[in-house]
């Protein structure tokens, strides 16, 4: 979700490379070569496996959005997957990082650092971390909901290690806006939405260049039944005024779509890695 109001928790959460931004998470094929990813012949196996089997092969990074409850997660899938009471962070990503794998592609999915006690620009400086450390090129950068603020501050610094940006049901700044400018933008008081809250990392202002990001192309995937339509129709505005270099979805389903149409979502990403 963009924001979701959870207990502040006093202790720092780190950048948290959870299962499946390492190598655990990488295709049956390199996981015997897997454990020792700081090694440096490891990596260079990796990148070796990158250049003979580009097509088959692909990196995504997605990027979650606001800390999700496990109550919201269970209560959309209409399962109890989780234990009540605790935030998933990136795992809402791991059936989509499973179906990624199975086709062949290699994944990360970095747990964000509490969006209450570190900023937008932190969490961009983690996802850039992490490309640097891992030596990433040609990289899918998913963003959803909030993280759509994050990609955009990624590509940003780094238009050159990325290969495509995907916005799904996510916020599209123009330079200087936050999280909660979009919200005012399209209308609305952010504060209206039940558990909105002006978390440090809602209401920094983007600054980025966007020539930047007019070379990389761009696929943004509205969800038509989602809550935050006052943002992403926003969106859907701004990539009409300027369509060059879009590609424009709709999905008829919730802001979640890994949690209320999954099996429709993994096949919309894994064919988004054939692009």
């Amino acid at each position: 979700m963009f924001f979701l109001k959870r207990p502040h928790h006093p202790s720092e959460r780190t950048l948290s490379v959870h299962a499946s931004t390492r190598l655990l998470n990488a295709p049956a094929g390199l996981r015997n070569v897997s454990k020792q990813i700081n090694n440096r012949k490891v990596k260079e196996e990796y990148r070796q496996n990158r250049k003979e089997a580009p097509l088959i092969m692909a990196t995504y990074m997605l990027v979650h959005g606001g800390d999700m409850s496990t109550d919201t997660w269970n209560r959309m899938t209409v399962r109890h997957d989780y234990p009540d009471g605790g935030q998933l962070g990136a795992k809402y990503w791991d059936g989509t990082a499973a179906v990624l794998r199975n086709h062949g592609h290699y994944v990360f999915a970095p747990t964000l650092a509490d969006e209450h006690t570190h900023n937008l620009s932190y969490h961009i400086g983690q996802v850039c971390t992490l490309v640097d450390t891992e030596d990433l090129h040609d990289v899918i950068l998913v963003g959803h909901s909030y993280g759509g603020m994050v990609i955009t501050g990624v590509a940003d610094r780094m238009p050159e290690r990325i290969r495509r940006l995907v916005y799904l049901d996510a916020a599209l700044p123009d330079p200087g806006q936050s999280l909660f400018d979009l919200f005012a933008e399209g209308g609305v008081d952010p504060l209206s939405f039940p558990g909105l809250e002006p978390a440090m990392a809602y209401v920094e202002p983007l600054r980025f260049d966007p020539r930047n990001l007019q070379q990389l192309p761009k696929t943004y995937i509205l969800c038509t039944e989602s809550e935050f339509t006052t943002v992403t129709c926003v969106a859907k505005k701004k990539i009409a005024a300027h369509n060059a270099g879009w590609t424009y979805l709709e999905l008829p389903t919730s802001h979640v779509p890994m949690a209320t149409m999954p099996d429709r979502f993994y096949q919309l990403m894994v064919s988004i890695g054939k692009q």
